[in-house]
């Protein structure tokens, strides 16, 4: 895409640079998109979650912000069809990750952590608090143990000598037997 866009291209880009470290993805979402500006001159959407990337209209006047409504009802979150232009206000990840499913305890622990790196200087080492864990907590116990279980499982199984219906059927049992670790 970034050697044959044109002038006379529409560019549809989503999440450039996502599988990478933080700083990475961003260095090279960034440039590309200022490369589509500068030497592609082609008409690009580019949707992105590096909140950094809003800052670029400022440096280059041909770039524009523009974001999609969301309407927060309590706990609830629904987007619209509707673009606004600038950047959005709010990050609605957290919202996203709990419609996507996510577990309570893991966006319980997603909220302490990004308020922790909210409230860190960027210049600063970034400290997060430590999980807090009851020791003695009989679910979280049997949750270990299972977790070693399906572990052991999975390196004593022989996966080349499995058939795929012995494969299958094994992996039913272990959804059937450690589904809620």
């Amino acid at each position: 895409i970034l050697r044959q866009a044109s002038p006379r291209s529409l560019v549809l880009l989503d999440e450039v640079g996502r599988g990478t470290s933080t700083y990475d993805g961003l260095s090279i979402a960034w440039a590309a998109a200022e490369h589509l500006v500068e030497e592609s001159q082609c008409f690009c959407l580019f949707a992105t979650h590096y909140f950094e990337l809003t800052e670029l209209p400022k440096q280059k006047p041909k770039m524009q912000n523009a974001h999609f409504d969301a309407v927060e009802q309590g706990r609830h979150i629904a987007f619209k069809h509707h673009i606004n232009p600038g950047p959005a206000n709010k990050s609605y990840g957290l919202a996203v990750a709990q419609l996507a499913g996510v577990p309570r305890p893991v966006l319980g622990r997603a909220k302490q952590i990004l308020q922790s790196l909210e409230n860190s200087d960027k210049k600063k080492t970034v400290k997060v608090a430590p999980i807090e864990m009851d020791l003695f907590n009989e679910a979280q116990a049997q949750s270990a143990e299972d977790a070693q279980s399906l572990l052991t499982a999975l390196e004593t199984t022989a996966v080349d000598e499995l058939s795929p219906r012995q494969a299958l059927d094994l992996l039913y049992s272990w959804k059937q037997n450690f589904g809620n670790i």
